[in-house]
Order: C-alpha cells, then structure tokens, then sequence
C-alpha cells in the first residue's frame, strides 16, 4: 500500500508501471486518474486544495486498508495532489491490484468514491466571478452508500 499526497504533478506512466511492475500473482491492475475539468457554466481558473497533513494520510490509509481487505486486493496506490491545479492537470490517481478482474475493478470504485466524498479534501474552484467552495454532491454521496 502506497499513499501519498502531495503538491507536485506525478508521472502517470512511471507510477503505472512501477505499481504493475512484478506482480506475476496478479491478474488484474485496475489504474483511475482524476483531472481538473473546466466548469460548464463558467471558466475555472484554477482550482484549490487544502487538506490537514497527516489528517489527511491517515483517513487515506484507513480507507486503502478497508479496500484491501474486502476487496481481497493484493495492493493499492492512492496519490492526491493538493494546491493549486488548473484544468487539464492531473488531480489524483488510484491503482489497484488483485488475482481477479472484479475484484480489483470493486475495489478501485470503492476509493475513487471514498475519495470523492469523504477524503478530508476542501476544494475551491476561482474563475472570472470569484472563488467559491465546493459543496459535496448527492451524486457521490449515492456512489458511496452503494458500499
């Protein structure tokens, strides 16, 4: 298991391919990344993330632990970037391994919508308008219950 969060851009390439790299008793690696989108109804800036080191690491870790666990996952990876992101940049990736498709699928969608919704993130998005805080949605609240 590997977290981390942090304010430098990753490569998503090497980060694949060191996580799959060896894993000859796996037969599935799932990869997501998440990427600052532009706002539909107006154009973002930038978008900034906060979050309470250590806080932050230990909620994470917490939750990977849990995906392992009841996913049977052989391994997963969470890196998170906080800071300032502008639209196009990577935001986050999760990886997970696991002996069969489902489960590391499962348990990749687990942490993506734990991510979304419970990681101790605060985002704010800063277009032409102004800044503004971003509110949890329904959406991926539904997402989370579903586990």
């Amino acid at each position: 298991m590997r977290i981390s969060v942090q304010e430098q851009a990753f490569d998503l390439g090497a980060e694949a391919e060191a996580f799959a790299s060896g894993r000859r008793d796996m037969g599935a690696i799932v990869t997501f990344t998440g990427v600052v989108r532009d706002l539909p109804e107006d154009t973002l800036e930038a978008m900034e993330i906060e979050h309470y080191p250590g806080m932050t690491e230990k909620a994470i870790a917490a939750m990977v632990q849990q995906a392992i666990e009841r996913f049977d996952l052989g391994d997963a990876l969470v890196i998170h970037r906080h800071g300032r992101l502008v639209p196009g940049e990577m935001i986050m990736m999760v990886a997970t391994a696991a002996r069969h498709r489902k489960h590391a699928f499962e348990g990749a969608t687990f942490l993506m919508d734990y991510l979304k919704s419970r990681a101790p993130f605060w985002k704010c998005e800063i277009t032409a308008a102004g800044a503004e805080w971003v509110a949890s949605m329904d959406e991926d609240e539904a997402a989370l219950a579903r586990w």
